[in-house]
């Protein structure tokens, strides 16, 4: 499959979100229009897309914030992806060289690139094949938000059987997650959330819930081995407050605002105050890898984790689709569904 050249017919392009420009409102810089179909290089895939999924990281990188996410590979004055869209799932068309264990006709989830179109390329590398009893909509949810708790727990939290876990953020894409993997890995859960969203993360597994709009889980009154502030903006010392003397906590992203330093100016000084306490401060940056959305995989399979879907909406409506996850609105993942 070739990209369009002059005189080229409809059937070589497609419907597609475009976005030009860097820009903080949804509404403002994504549209939808018509592009060339994507030719995939070495070792991708093109993939008809069914369904994508959204969240702040979506934001980020539609509003290029903070700046340092422009440098790393995102583009610096404009948008180096046609779209924001990151994740996928749908059916390989066309392999790139280099590609084996996929072929025209697998259905596929994972990493993609300009996800918000009909078609998309993606890493093989970052793709897993998607099982018939998985909808495309649950399983364009999983790959990024999935990836990012299951790492969050396993590798960075350290999560063990009988461990009581505290996920704040227990409502949102990466804290639903969060809930169940910890729970499937035997631990005892407190997810923090909302009013509105309590009974949707007692659904989720856990064995408590807080109404963080009613009582402070930082407290103190309730000492926790894993602490997992998922986009929060609470103070170290009241997260470690929460922990026990030799508890772990992971910040997993942080959304206080700056255009430099976006949050993880808390995240920095948690690294630089760890090697001086008995308590384990961290954060990471989460790996796109095929080999952990197996893993994922394997317990979307067994029942363990169920990706919850906030809201599905059309391709047209992604400014809105987008809007929602940066209003705070949606109890897990919300997904854009294609044609």
């Amino acid at each position: 499959m070739t990209g369009r050249t002059e005189g080229a017919t409809r059937a070589e392009c497609m419907t597609a979100v475009v976005q030009d420009r860097y820009g903080a409102a949804p509404e403002e810089v994504l549209r939808v229009g018509e592009r060339d179909l994507p030719v995939p290089g070495d070792g991708e895939v093109l993939v008809r897309v069914r369904a994508a999924s959204v969240d702040m990281g979506t934001w980020h990188v539609m509003a290029g914030l903070p700046y340092p996410i422009r440098a790393a590979g995102f583009g610096v004055r404009r948008p180096k992806a046609a779209n924001p869209g990151r994740t996928l799932a749908g059916t390989v068309v066309a392999v790139g060289t280099g590609v084996s264990g996929f072929g025209p006709g697998d259905e596929v989830y994972g990493v993609g690139s300009a996800c918000f179109a009909e078609y998309a390329t993606a890493p093989a590398a970052k793709l897993v094949a998607r099982p018939s009893a998985l909808p495309p909509e649950q399983a364009a949810a999983a790959p990024i938000s999935g990836l990012t708790a299951l790492q969050a727990v396993r590798d960075h939290g350290r999560v063990r059987s009988g461990q009581r876990v505290l996920v704040i953020g227990a409502s949102g894409g990466v804290g639903s997650f969060a809930v169940q993997i910890a729970k499937a890995y035997g631990a005892e859960v407190t997810g923090v959330c909302r009013t509105s969203k309590v009974e949707a993360v007692r659904a989720l597994g856990a064995d408590h819930v807080v109404d963080h709009t009613r009582e402070d889980p930082t407290d103190g009154r309730q000492r926790y081995d894993v602490v997992l502030d998922i986009g929060g903006n609470r103070r170290l010392a009241h997260l470690r407050r929460a922990l026990t003397p030799r508890g772990r906590l992971v910040i997993v992203g942080g959304e206080n605002g700056g255009r430099w330093l976006g949050g993880t100016d808390r995240q920095l000084r948690a690294q630089a105050l760890s090697p001086f306490l008995r308590q384990h401060l961290g954060t990471f940056v989460a790996r796109e890898n095929a080999a952990d959305l197996a893993v994922l995989d394997e317990l979307i399979a067994s029942g363990a984790v169920t990706p919850l879907v906030d809201r599905v909406f059309p391709l047209a409506e992604t400014a809105a689709a987008v809007r929602r996850v940066l209003d705070g609105q949606a109890v897990g993942k919300v997904v854009v569904a294609v044609r």
